[in-house]
C-alpha cells in the first residue's frame, strides 16, 4: 500500500476561539422573550343567538401576543363557556348544599388521627398466644332446604330461608379436641372461607347460621390466656359476615331486613344474639333514621347480662368499635359503656373470677394484662376529640375506684400525650397508691414514659418526674421489666436533660444488663436506646464526651447487632455534622465504630453490605480536616489505609483525598512549591503510587494512575508523573474483554476507548525524559494498542489510532493548546524543532497505514457498513487536522469520501451537512483551498 506522508494543518487557538464564541444579542425591554413572567388575560363571554355561540374579548395590559391555545379554542375557553351557560341561582345552592353536606360528613366522619383498629390486630395475636390445648365446635348443616322452583316467588323464597334458620339446633356439631394454637386459627379461617363460599353461592342462611357457630365461642374461656387473640379471629369473621351487607335497599329488602333482625332477637344465647345484631348494627337505618341510635343503648343494656367481666369487656369493645365505625357521633352509647364498666369494675376481684383464676393456674397480674386491648380501645374511642372535662371526669372516676391499676395504665395508653403530660405528678401520685400485686407499677411507669416521650411536662416538674420514676425503675430485678422501663425513659431525659442525667441513666443500664450477660436477650431495646440518644445529640463532641457511652457500644457484642448499631451512629453523624472536624475525641471514637464496621467484612458478606458500609466510612473521611495542618491530615488518611484495607471504595476515596491534599498544597504555595512542601506533595504522591495497586478493579487503577499522573505533573513532579504514566500504560494489556458492572458483564472495549482518549489529551503535554527516546510514552502506548487483542467485531482499535492523529497533529503546533503552569510542554523544549517534527510525522505515516489497513480488510470481509462509517469517520479526522493543501492527502480524503459512499450505506444527511460545512469553511481567507475540495466531492443518491 502506497504511504500517505501526513501534513498537520497550523492552528491559530486563539483565532478558532474567538470565531466560535457566540454573538451578543441585545434584547429590548419590551421584547417578547419566553422567561418573561407570564400575562394573565381577562376574559369576558356573553351569549349570541339562540346556539349560545360565544364572543370573547380580551385584554392585556403588558403583550400582544397571541397565545397558541387560544387561537386553537378560537378564543373561547371551554370552562368559561361552561361557568357561562349555567344558571347561577342553581350553581350557588348546589354549592351551597354540597359544602354543608360536606362538612357535616367531616363532623361525623372519624379522621385519620384515629388508630384503626386493623393496627391493633396484629400485635394482640403476637402477645396473647398460649400452648395448652383448645376446642371447637363447629356446625354441620343437615342440607335440609327445599330446592325452590325458577317460577317460585320472591316471598315464598324468603319464607323459606326463614324456616331453615329454625333447623339451627336440629343441625349436628361436631366438637374438634386436643387442637394447638395454630391449629385452632387453621379452624377459624376455614371458617372465615366458608362463610364467603356461602355468600357467593346465595346461602344466606348457611352464612347466618356459621356467624351465630363462631358467635359462641366467645362465651368459652376455658383457655382464658388466648381470650383476646380468640376475639380478633371471631371478630374477623363478623366483620366479613358486616362487609356483605349493602348500603341501599328497596322496599322489598327492607321487609327482609326487618325479619332477620326478629330472627336475630329470637336466638337464645345472649353473647351470639348481641355479636350478631352488632355487626350489622348499620342496617338500623334501613329501618329508620334514628335506628343506630335506638339499638346502641339496647345493645349497651344487654351486655350488662355477660357474667363474665372478660367476655363482658370484650363485647363492650366490639359494640364500641362498631358505633365508631357507623355513627361516630353518638358519643353518649361510649360513655355509658365506660360507665358500666366501671360500676361493674369490683367482679374483676371477686371470687368467681378468683376460683376460675385458680383452676386455669393463671396469676393475677397476667389476667389482668388480658384486658387491656379491650379497655384500651374503649378509652381510645372516648377520648378521640374528646373535651379535656369529659377525660378529667374519667381520670376522677378510676382514682376513686380502689385496685385501680389496670384502668391507670389504660387510660394513660388511650388519652392523648399532651393531656396526661400536663398533669404527670397527678398520675404519679395515683401510680405511689397503687397495690402493687395487681398490675405491675412498672408496667405503669412505662405507659407515663411513652406519653412523655411524645408531650412535654410542666418545667417546674421535669426534674421531679425523672427522679421519681427512676427511683421504681432501678429498683427492678428483672432485667427484662427493667430494660422495657429503662428504653422509654431514655428518651424522656434525653429530651430534656445534659448530657449528665444521660450519662447516668447509661451507667445504671450497663449495670443492671451486664450481670449473667442479660444483655444478649435485650439487644433490639439496647438499639432503640442508642437510636434516641443519636437523635437527640446532634453535637458529636458532647455526644463522645458522655464518659458511659463508648462502654455502652461494648454490650452489642452479637457482631450483626453491633455493625448495625455502628451504621445508625455513622448515618447521623454524615447527616447531622455540618462541618468537617478535628476533634480528637470523635476522631478516636469514630475510628473505633468505622473499624468495627470494616472488620465485620468477609468472604460471605454481600455488595450491597460492603458499598453501603463503605459508603459510610467514606462520608466520615470527608468530614475530617485538620486545616492548614497538611502533614497531620497526611498522616490521618495513612492510618485510615491501614485501618479499612479490604474495602476498596474506601481505598479510592483515601486516594482522591490524597491528590486533593497536593492541590490544596499547591494552591496555598501558588505553584511556587518549597523544599518542605515539595517533599510533601512527592509524599502524597507517593502514597497514592504504593495504594493503587492494591485495588483489584482494573479501570479503578487505570483511572486513578491517570489521575495522580495529572496531579504529580501539576506539581511538578515530572518523574514520579512519568512512572504514573508508564504504570497505565503497562497496565493496559491486563484490561480483560469482559468486566463485570453492577453485577452484569459487560463488554471492556468502550471503557478502554474512554481511558485511552483522556490519556492521550494528558500525554500532549507531558513532556519528554531527556533520558528517554522523542515520545516514548506515545510510542509506548501505541506498541500496547498493537499488541493488545480488539474484538473482530469492533473497530474501536481504528476509533484509537484516528485519536492518536488528533495527538500527534496537535503536537506539531508551535504552541499547544493549553499547558500546566510551571511545566514545559514539548513546544518549548524542542521548539518545533525539524528532527522532532520529523518524528511525529514518521509515527503519523504508520498509523496511517493502520488504519487503511483495517478499511482494507473490512472490505474484504464484506462487512461494508462498518467500512463506510470509519471512512467518514477518518475524512473528518483529516479534513479537521491535516493540511488538505497536500495533494496526497488532498487525494486521500476525497478517496475517502466516495469508499463511505461506495456501497449505499453512508447516510445521506450526514454527509449534506459534511459537504455544508466545507463550503462554509471555504470562504475564510485561509481555507480557499476547500474550494477546490467540495467541487471533488460528489453526493450520491442510495438507488
Amino acid at each position: 500500500m502506497a504511504a500517505f506522508p501526513w501534513h498537520a494543518r497550523s492552528r491559530n487557538y486563539t483565532s478558532e476561539f474567538e470565531s466560535c464564541r457566540l454573538e451578543p444579542v441585545s434584547v429590548e425591554f419590551g421584547d417578547y422573550h419566553p422567561l418573561k413572567p407570564i400575562t394573565v388575560t381577562e376574559s369576558k363571554t356573553k351569549k349570541m343567538g339562540r346556539k349560545g355561540s360565544t364572543s370573547s374579548t380580551s385584554s392585556s395590559s403588558s403583550s400582544s401576543m397571541m397565545d397558541p391555545l387560544s387561537s386553537v379554542l378560537d378564543g373561547t375557553d371551554p370552562l368559561s363557556l361552561f361557568a357561562a351557560t349555567s344558571d347561577p341561582v342553581i350553581t350557588a345552592v348546589n354549592m351551597d348544599s354540597t359544602r354543608k353536606k360536606r362538612d357535616k360528613d367531616d363532623s361525623l366522619a372519624v379522621g385519620s388521627d384515629f388508630e384503626p383498629w386493623s393496627s391493633k390486630r396484629g400485635e394482640i395475636l403476637a402477645r396473647y398466644t398460649t400452648t395448652e390445648k383448645l376446642s371447637i365446635n363447629l356446625y354441620t348443616s343437615s342440607e335440609k332446604g327445599k330446592t325452590s322452583t325458577p317460577g317460585s316467588a320472591v316471598s315464598e323464597k324468603v319464607r323459606t330461608r326463614l324456616e331453615e334458620l329454625d333447623d339451627l339446633e336440629e343441625g349436628s356439631q361436631k366438637e374438634l379436641l386436643n387442637l394447638t394454637q395454630q391449629d385452632y386459627m387453621n379452624r377459624i379461617e376455614d371458617l372465615n372461607q366458608s362463610l364467603k363460599d356461602a355468600w357467593a353461592s346465595d346461602q344466606k342462611v348457611k352464612a347466618l347460621k356459621i356467624v351465630i357457630q363462631c358467635s359462641k365461642l366467645l362465651s368459652d374461656t376455658t383457655v382464658i390466656q388466648f381470650y383476646p387473640s380468640k376475639f380478633v379471629l371471631i371478630t374477623d369473621i363478623l366483620d366479613t359476615f358486616d362487609n356483605f351487607t349493602p348500603e341501599s335497599v328497596n322496599d322489598t329488602a327492607k321487609e327482609t331486613c326487618l325479619n332477620w333482625f326478629f330472627k336475630i332477637a329470637s336466638i337464645r344465647e345472649l353473647i351470639s344474639r348481641l355479636y350478631v345484631e352488632a355487626a350489622i348494627l348499620k342496617c338500623n337505618k334501613f329501618l329508620s333514621k334514628t335506628g343506630i341510635s335506638e339499638c346502641l343503648p339496647r345493645l349497651t343494656s344487654m351486655i350488662r347480662g355477660i357474667g363474665d367481666p372478660l367476655v363482658a369487656i370484650y363485647a363492650r369493645a366490639y359494640l364500641c368499635r362498631v358505633g365508631m365505625e357507623v355513627a361516630p357521633h353518638l358519643k353518649e352509647s361510649l360513655n355509658k359503656n365506660v360507665f358500666d364498666f366501671l360500676l361493674t369494675f369490683k367482679q374483676i376481684h371477686g371470687d368467681t373470677v378468683q376460683n376460675q383464676l385458680v383452676v386455669q393456674c393463671v396469676e393475677i397480674p397476667l389476667y389482668l394484662t388480658l384486658y387491656s386491648p379491650a379497655i384500651d380501645w374503649i378509652l381510645q374511642c372516648i377520648a378521640y376529640r374528646a373535651p379535656e372535662v369529659l377525660l378529667t371526669e374519667m381520670m376522677e372516676r378510676c382514682r376513686k375506684l380502689g385496685n385501680n391499676a389496670l384502668l391507670l395504665n389504660s387510660v394513660m395508653s388511650a388519652f392523648r400525650a399532651e393531656f396526661i403530660a400536663a398533669r404527670s405528678m397527678d398520675f404519679i401520685g395515683m401510680i405511689k397508691e397503687c397495690d402493687e400485686s395487681g398490675f405491675p407499677k412498672h408496667l405503669l411507669f412505662r405507659s407515663l414514659g411513652l406519653n412523655l416521650g411524645l408531650a412535654d411536662p410542666p418545667e417546674c416538674d421535669r426534674l421531679q418526674i425523672l427522679n421519681e420514676a427512676w427511683k421504681v425503675i432501678t429498683k427492678l430485678k428483672n432485667p427484662q421489666d427493667y430494660i422495657n422501663c429503662a428504653e422509654v425513659w431514655v428518651e424522656y431525659t434525653c429530651r430534656h436533660f445534659t448530657k449528665r442525667e444521660v450519662n447516668t441513666v447509661l451507667a445504671d443500664v450497663i449495670k443492671h444488663m451486664t450481670p449473667d450477660r442479660a444483655f444478649e436477650d435485650a439487644y433490639p431495646q439496647l438499639q432503640s436506646i442508642i437510636q434516641k440518644v443519636i437523635t437527640h445529640f446532634h453535637d458529636f463532641s458532647v455526644l463522645f464526651s458522655v464518659e458511659k457511652f463508648l462502654p455502652f457500644l461494648d454490650m452489642f457484642q452479637k457482631e450483626c447487632v453491633r455493625v448495625e448499631v455502628c451504621k445508625c451512629i455513622m448515618e447521623a453523624f454524615i447527616k447531622h455534622q455540618q462541618e468537617a472536624t478535628k476533634d480528637p475525641v470523635i476522631l478516636n471514637a469514630l475510628l473505633h465504630v468505622c473499624k468495627t464496621m470494616h472488620d465485620s467484612v468477609n468472604a460471605l458478606t454481600l455488595e450491597d453490605e460492603k458499598r453501603t458500609l463503605a459508603s459510610l466510612i467514606n462520608g466520615f473521611i470527608k468530614m475530617v480536616s485538620f486545616g492548614r495542618d497538611f502533614e497531620q491530615q497526611l498522616s490521618f488518611y495513612v492510618e485510615a489505609r491501614s485501618m479499612f484495607c479490604n474495602l476498596e471504595p474506601v481505598l479510592v476515596q483515601l486516594i482522591h483525598s490524597v491528590n486533593q491534599l497536593a492541590m490544596e498544597t499547591r494552591k496555598v504555595m501558588k505553584g511556587n512549591h518549597s523544599r518542605k512542601t515539595a517533599a510533601f506533595v512527592r509524599a502524597c504522591v507517593a502514597f497514592c503510587f504504593i495504594t493503587i495497586p492494591s485495588l483489584t478493579s482494573i479501570f479503578a487503577r487505570l483511572n486513578l494512575y491517570l489521575n495522580s499522573g495529572q496531579v504529580a505533573l501539576a506539581n511538578q513532579c515530572l518523574s514520579q508523573a512519568d512512572a504514573f504514566f508508564k504504570a497505565a500504560v503497562s497496565l493496559v494489556p491486563e484490561v480483560p474483554k469482559m468486566i463485570n458492572i453492577d453485577g452484569k458483564m459487560r463488554p471492556s472495549e468502550p471503557f478502554l476507548l474512554e481511558f485511552l482518549c483522556n490519556f492521550f489529551s494528558t500525554l500532549l503535554i507531558v513532556p519528554d525524559h531527556p533520558e528517554q527516546g522523542v515520545l516514548f510514552l506515545v510510542r509506548g502506548l501505541l506498541n500496547v494498542i498493537q499488541d493488545y487483542t480488539w474484538e473482530d467485531n469492533s473497530d474501536d482499535k481504528v476509533r484509537i489510532y484516528s485519536n492518536v492523529l488528533h495527538l500527534l497533529s496537535a503536537m506539531t503546533q508551535e504552541t499547544y493548546i493549553y499547558h500546566i503552569d510551571k511545566v514545559d510542554s514539548n513546544d518549548t523544549l524542542y521548539g518545533g524543532d525539524s528532527k522532532f517534527l520529523a518524528e511525529i510525522n514518521k509515527l503519523c505515516e504508520t498509523v496511517i497505514a493502520q488504519i487503511l489497513e483495517h478499511l482494507k480488510i473490512l472490505g474484504q470481509e464484506e462487512t461494508l457498513k462498518r467500512q463506510s462509517q470509519l471512512a467518514l469517520y477518518f475524512f473528518n479526522s483529516i479534513l479537521a487536522h491535516g493540511d488538505l493543501r497536500n495533494n496526497k492527502l488532498n487525494q486521500l480524503s476525497v478517496n475517502l469520501w466516495n469508499l463511505a459512499q461506495k456501497h449505499g450505506f453512508a447516510d445521506t444527511k450526514t454527509m449534506v451537512k459534511t459537504l455544508d460545512y466545507i463550503k462554509r469553511q471555504s470562504k475564510q481567507p485561509e481555507m480557499s483551498h476547500f474550494i477546490e475540495l467540495a467541487l471533488r466531492l460528489p453526493l450520491q443518491s442510495r438507488t
